[in-house]
């Protein structure tokens, strides 16, 4: 569970598409005036049937049965807005509790719903919903409904103090990690500076600790008895059901339950500013960043969406207004966004830029200032609009895949039933866009952005520290039989210059998704080059062609296509999605990034400062610098695993070497070009061959061979990060090799030791020690040797005492406490009964179908994984434990506030403790 912030009412919906896409049509060049003709945008649909039970309980149906899962998503109308003075952060609390068990169903809830082969689970909470979602196979839909009415009708008997100081502790640690993160003092003062202490937004959604702390046994079932009747919620089922199917069910399971009282629901209370207020503030961040922000209007109204598309004009793409003026022009940003953060009773319109190294915020302020007085005075051109509303309506249809989660459909139908009384309001914010002229959102700017501005600087810190219904439920329905999961059918094609082609076919959306990947990394190459690929592949979309790096981004942004590169140790690959509609012209952006890379010097210099300062920025994030120095001290300085990217290999990258890697590298002979989506194979090799087919190469591109590591000693490796709220641990194990033999006893035993929630590990320091907001393992590393990493943050006067709990639970699960059958089980239905869900979108099919090809994987591999993984006996899952989890053998990284932690960390006997930087070199 994490604290989730107001999504845009527009990430993603499902469609249903009445006429179909096109792409802009561009002016005439010849005339004085050029007369920018409006896109042919699609009507967008997403059928339900709703009903209310006689409770109150409103139910919204939506049928999709591509897939066997259905997805559950319920809305209770409740947020932070709700909580009075003093016990802030109650609703995300309380969004914990519901997690831990309920009176007919006394059991975590992720032990629950994983044993079911859920996918997309969680629960998040914000200033106006408190939402629980997941999707499950069709065959436990019964027990889930069963499940969820529990905890709406039979939970408060459940809560103990026990559960109530289990999960504040566990709410405390999530407050921690967040203050640990760089900029993140930002959004407090935000918060307090735009709102009034007795507005219902004044408040965090988190919450304060001392409120935390003073939340009673008391209080948290009041809250419970308040909220969370039927009356209060909304309850979504979109997937494989019926209107007929699901009435039943929820008559059945949510019938009976009380409405509960009548609940105060605040209506707009938009809280418009007068004036200019300022503050500064400093931070342990390396750029500094600049914020100003304005009170608007509620989500549903015009203004409102005129104001999201606004943020668009400004930074949507690198053609966007102030994204182009600062980055590429001025060149003294390094990121820069603007947003409409949506709220039921009002609204905040963001712009947020982080400025380069060296440049003062007072130069960012007016390049910002003069941008957005043009803007004020002309509003956005006709093809700026234009562009926007083509892109944002493909984000539309690229979310017609997904029943639940994030932005799929249940969500999109709940939040509008919640905030706007209706599932399909969502049209009328789409009708708006459509009809947007350039002169409305001129008034609209004009209307809200013109006063009443808040303005944060927030600068890098400079200096160190010195230091329910009565009576007895009938028990829990069984399960069905859960449907066997079937990865999607595939055919396979070579075009004639040699590169081989697979394609999946979906229907369900008008997209077709693509990789193009070659065997070519940064293995290939010496150590000094470690940045050549990343770099060759960043710039391969800077200019391409007779295109620009702006003209790329603006022509993505105009036919709803994404295009997407990357270079790693081993493969470089250059990624398309694209509308259907659209496919032509989109490939033809393609071929030209791909083939016809221009890589100008003027964005290689710019694209390097950039580059430099992102890495400078991630040597403020306590996990990003725990995993560099693992790889350095695991893998070994030389070894391609282990190579860092740092200031001096970005530098050191001429022009000359990204063309040279792209000539020696980028080979088609050899390569694999990935596809998911609605074509045919006939068509995608027509169109390919028109394309690619002249480009050949009579030496075929081979993937390198990896050298054997040089792990560094064994010891603690420690970070220090003056004043850090939390301390990260991570424990490595160096390993072998995969092999495919015993590789899934190897995932089954990882799964049950800190790959899903329920795991040892986790189970240990989040819900046992509330030490954690979340401890995790995985086997790093693909192709060649791998390592067992096992890591977490901690709060920092829990450091010694949670590494002697890492290395309890390392030791232990090869000797004394092997893995038992209930545990095996409990894993393999897990990691079988969820892949349905995992598979539900084409880009979750494209990445299993690739890893066919990076993993030389035998072609009916996923037909044969869940067979596999079910025939894991308990003897060869604690055989992988013994042959994994070598508990002496551990390489340790800890990051964080050495003045506190590096006394105990020295009496631990874990090893000599070593302090080093974020490159890993050893400070004196």
């Amino acid at each position: 569970m994490h604290l989730a912030k107001r999504l845009l009412a527009a990430t993603a919906v499902a469609a249903l598409l009445t006429s179909p896409l096109a792409s802009p049509v561009l002016a005439a060049t010849k005339a004085p005036t050029p007369a920018v003709a409006t896109p042919a945008l699609p009507s967008i649909d997403i059928p339900y049937t709703k009903f209310v039970l006689a409770n109150g309980l409103t139910v919204i149906v939506h049928e999709d049965h591509k897939a066997p899962i259905v997805a559950v998503n319920i809305w209770y109308h409740v947020g932070s807005k709700n909580e009075p003075k003093g016990r802030t952060g109650f609703a995300h609390l309380f969004e914990h509790l519901m997690f831990n068990g309920s009176e007919n169903a006394n059991t975590d809830w992720f032990k629950a719903l994983e044993k079911l082969g859920a996918t997309d689970m969680n629960g998040t909470t914000n200033t106006d919903r408190t939402n629980y979602f997941q999707n499950v196979p069709t065959a436990a839909l019964d027990q889930v409904l069963y499940l969820e009415s529990d905890r709406m009708g039979w939970l408060v008997n459940a809560i103990d103090q026990a559960k109530l100081d289990e999960q504040r502790g566990v709410v405390q640690n999530e407050k921690r990690q967040g203050q640990n993160q760089p900029y993140s003092i930002a959004w407090d003062i935000i918060t307090a500076s735009t709102y009034d202490g007795d507005h219902p937004y004044g408040h965090t959604v988190i919450g304060e600790m001392t409120d935390l702390d003073a939340a009673s046994l008391t209080d948290v079932k009041d809250w419970f008895k308040t909220y969370y009747g039927a009356a209060n919620a909304t309850i979504v089922l979109a997937g494989d059901i019926t209107p007929e199917q699901a009435k039943a069910k929820v008559e059945k399971y949510f019938g009976s339950i009380p409405a509960g009282p009548p609940v105060t629901h605040q209506k707009a209370w938009v809280a418009k500013r007068t004036g200019s207020q300022r503050a500064e503030v400093q931070d342990r961040v390396a750029q500094s960043r600049w914020y100003r922000v304005w009170n608007t209007p509620q989500t549903g109204s015009k203004d409102n969406d005129y104001l999201s598309l606004l943020s668009d004009v400004l930074a949507s793409d690198k053609s966007a207004r102030l994204y182009k003026r600062l980055v590429y022009e001025d060149q003294i940003a390094t990121a820069v966004s603007a947003f409409q953060a949506e709220g039921e009773i009002g609204s905040t319109f963001h712009i947020q830029v982080t400025a380069k190294p060296g440049v003062p915020l007072e130069k960012i302020e007016a390049v910002v200032e003069d941008e957005m007085a043009k803007l004020l005075r002309d509003g956005p051109t006709a093809a700026e609009l234009n562009k926007i509303k083509v892109d944002r309506t493909a984000g539309f249809v690229r979310g017609a895949e997904r029943i639940g989660g994030f932005g799929g459909k249940s969500d999109i139908l709940a939040e509008n039933q919640v905030f706007r009384g209706s599932p399909d309001a969502y049209k009328e914010t789409f009708e708006t866009w459509k009809a947007a002229t350039p002169a409305d959102i001129k008034q609209a700017a004009n209307t809200w952005l013109t006063d009443g501005d808040f303005t944060l600087e927030l600068t890098p810190y400079p200096f160190q520290d010195a230091t329910v219904p009565e009576g007895k439920r009938e028990p829990a329905p069984p399960v069905g039989p859960i449907a066997a999961a079937v990865f999607d059918k595939y055919e396979t094609a070579t075009l004639s210059n040699g590169m081989k082609v697979m394609l999946a076919r979906r229907t369900a959306v008008p997209v077709v998704e693509l990789s193009m990947i070659f065997p070519g990394g940064y293995a290939n190459l010496p150590a000094g080059d470690r940045s050549v690929p990343g770099l060759t592949m960043n710039m391969m979309d800077e200019g391409a062609g007779n295109r620009d790096a702006l003209t790329i981004s603006r022509q993505q942004s105009e036919l709803g296509a994404s295009l997407s590169t990357g270079g790693g140790s081993l493969f470089s690959s250059v990624g398309l999605s694209a509308l259907k509609a659209n496919l032509a012209p989109s490939l033809d952006l393609m071929a030209d990034v791909v083939l016809r890379p221009t890589f100008p010097q003027a964005e290689l210099d710019r694209l390097k400062k950039l580059e430099i300062a992102a890495l400078q920025r991630s040597k403020q994030q306590p996990q990003t610098v725990a995993f560099r120095v693992f790889a350095e001290k695991v893998y070994g300085p030389t070894h391609p695993y282990g190579i860092n990217v740092t200031d001096e290999t970005i530098n050191s990258v001429s022009r000359e070497d990204l063309v040279a890697f792209h000539k020696a590298q980028l080979n088609p002979n050899g390569a694999m070009l990935v596809a998911v989506g609605d074509i045919t194979m006939p068509e995608l090799v027509s169109k390919l061959e028109a394309r690619f087919g002249s480009w050949t190469s009579p030496t075929p591109a081979v993937r390198a061979a990896l050298p054997a590591p040089t792990p560094a000693q064994k010891a603690i490796y420690l970070v220090d990060k003056p004043g850090a709220q939390q301390t990260t641990i991570l424990a490595a194990i160096p390993a072998a090799a995969r092999d495919e033999t015993t590789e899934r006893s190897v995932e089954l035993m990882n799964n049950v030791f800190g790959g899903s929630f329920v795991s040892r590990l986790n189970m240990n320091l989040r819900e046992d020690k509330h030490w954690s907001y979340g401890a995790s393992s995985f086997m790093n590393g693909s192709l060649g040797p791998r390592a067992f990493v096992a890591f977490s943050g901690v709060q920092t006067d829990k450091t010694k005492e949670s590494m002697v709990e890492f290395r309890k639970e390392l030791t232990e699960v090869g000797t004394t406490r092997p893995i038992t059958a209930e545990e095996l089980a409990k894993a393999q239905t897990d990691m079988t009964q969820s892949l349905p869900g995992q598979w539900e979108t084409g880009g979750a099919v494209l990445g299993s179908l690739s890893s066919l090809y990076t993993l030389e994987r035998p072609a009916n591999f996923w037909d044969l994984y869940a067979p596999g993984l079910k025939a894991v006996d308990v003897a060869g899952i604690n055989a992988a434990a013994k042959r994994v989890v070598k508990a002496d053998d551990v390489i340790w990284v800890v990051v964080g506030d050495r003045a506190k932690i590096e006394k105990d960390l020295r009496g631990l006997g874990y090893g000599p403790v070593i302090v080093v930087d974020a490159d890993g070199k050893v400070v004196k």
